[in-house]
């Protein structure tokens, strides 16, 4: 069997390419090895499917520190934007959450991949499930694509969407690296991001704070210089093994490269009040505890951080909690403000990339045409989505890369084998 575009994976970026290829007037196919399309997608936003995300152009690459400048081209071609009149020209109505997440309005995960899916048939793309593809020969005029039973498919155009391998139970378990490998590809070191981190100081191993979870906290992750290197102000979780939440997934990907530069431990520094400057939150205090002289130094406290983080806090410090606030020296006062604003730990490790959310790494940027996708190693050789080295933070930013480059490695690849049909 021979074909204009042959597609590798049928996650969101695949997806894209096979629709884009197809419009582009390509005879489609689109192999994956599951028995379900967009099983990334349907998980995503917590299984509502987070599709996007509506903040300006600037904004969403900021927001994908891994490479994110290699989109500006594609941005140029089809953006977050696009993306949004896409799904609504579909019949996907959605909406617009916090920080510009963009939803759909059924709530939904399934209105999105059924939307797409509808439209590969609409658009004639040959679907075949449970397909796995053992190896690729790549030729002068065409490549040949080997499946798993030792089918043999001809392709003008191959799109390799075959994923990292963070959420390894979607299918997404490295494949694709060693078919870029071959094509002549670097494949730069895979790592976790977007993932939770692990500690063995004291309080973690003895799970005094396991369950806590704390609101808009600002949590930094600090260089070997004692610099702070990035800060996010999120919600955070302390768990059995460590600390997981928004702050941490986003602080991540920072840390395990400090990790991977050899350090054995990575400081982190907690602000739990970060609307609070230090001098504010000291006259507030000791206001406080000369204003209520007879209360404990416990109930002076109570409501300012919760309850499980103050006893903590006086534990630390030595502090008798039942001492009345007339008794507490401007010193004590000094040490919790310090404290609240300055809580250091630290962190050794990640849990595994199967447990991230996204791959670190992955097909070097440098040998891919950022306007079309193409291999700059191989003829009629694509690569889009997780694949390539390029990773954002959690709220639309992930989907929204892979389905840029999915719409130009699809749309690339059908011009390229239309162009070869015109030659011969």
């Amino acid at each position: 069997m021979s074909y204009d575009v042959i597609v590798i994976g049928g996650g969101p970026s695949g997806l894209m390419a096979a629709i884009a290829a197809a419009e582009h007037g390509a005879n489609t196919l689109l192999l994956e090895k599951g028995k379900k399309l967009g099983k990334k997608l349907a998980i995503s936003g917590g299984g509502r499917c987070n599709v996007t995300n509506r903040l300006p152009e600037e904004e969403v690459i900021r927001h994908i520190p891994g490479n994110g400048k290699f989109l500006y081209s594609a941005f140029s071609v089809f953006n977050n934007l696009d993306i949004i009149d896409f799904f609504e020209n579909m019949g996907v109505a959605l909406k617009e959450e916090d920080h510009g997440r963009m939803f759909p309005q059924s709530n939904s995960a399934k209105t999105v991949v059924n939307a797409l899916i509808d439209k590969l048939h609409h658009l004639q793309v040959e679907i075949r499930m449970n397909t796995a593809v053992e190896a690729i020969h790549y030729t002068e005029e065409t490549h040949t694509v080997i499946l798993a039973d030792q089918e043999k498919l001809l392709t003008k155009s191959l799109v390799i969407a075959a994923g990292g391998k963070a959420v390894p139970h979607t299918g997404s378990t490295g494949d694709g690296y060693a078919w870029a490998k071959k094509a002549g590809h670097t494949i730069t070191e895979l790592y976790p991001t977007e993932v939770a981190l692990t500690s063995s100081e004291p309080f973690i191993k003895d799970k005094r704070l396991q369950g806590l979870s704390l609101q808009d906290v600002a949590l930094s992750v600090f260089n070997k210089k004692n610099k702070p290197i990035i800060t996010h102000q999120m919600d955070m979780l302390f768990t059995h093994f460590g600390i997981s939440g928004p702050a941490v997934l986003r602080c991540s990907q920072f840390v395990v490269k400090e990790l991977m530069k050899g350090r054995p431990s990575v400081t982190m520094e907690l602000d739990i009040l970060p609307g609070e400057k230090e001098n504010n939150l000291h006259n507030r205090l000791s206001d406080s505890m000369k204003d209520q002289p007879k209360k404990s130094l416990r109930n002076v406290l109570k409501g300012i951080v919760p309850e499980r983080l103050l006893e903590f806090i006086l534990h630390e410090k030595q502090l008798d909690g039942d001492q009345k606030a007339a008794n507490v020296s401007a010193e004590a006062v000094r040490t919790i403000v310090q404290f609240i604003k300055h809580f250091r730990f630290d962190v050794d490790g990640s849990l595994p990339l199967e447990k991230a959310f996204v791959t670190g790494g992955g097909v070097s940027i440098k040998e891919v045409l950022p306007n079309t996708m193409q291999s700059k190693c191989m003829h009629g050789l694509y690569f889009c989505g997780e694949i390539l080295d390029i990773h954002g933070y959690t709220g639309g930013y992930n989907i929204t890369s892979a389905l840029v480059t999915g719409r130009l490695a699809g749309m690339n690849a059908a011009m390229e084998a239309s162009s070869l049909a015109d030659d011969s």
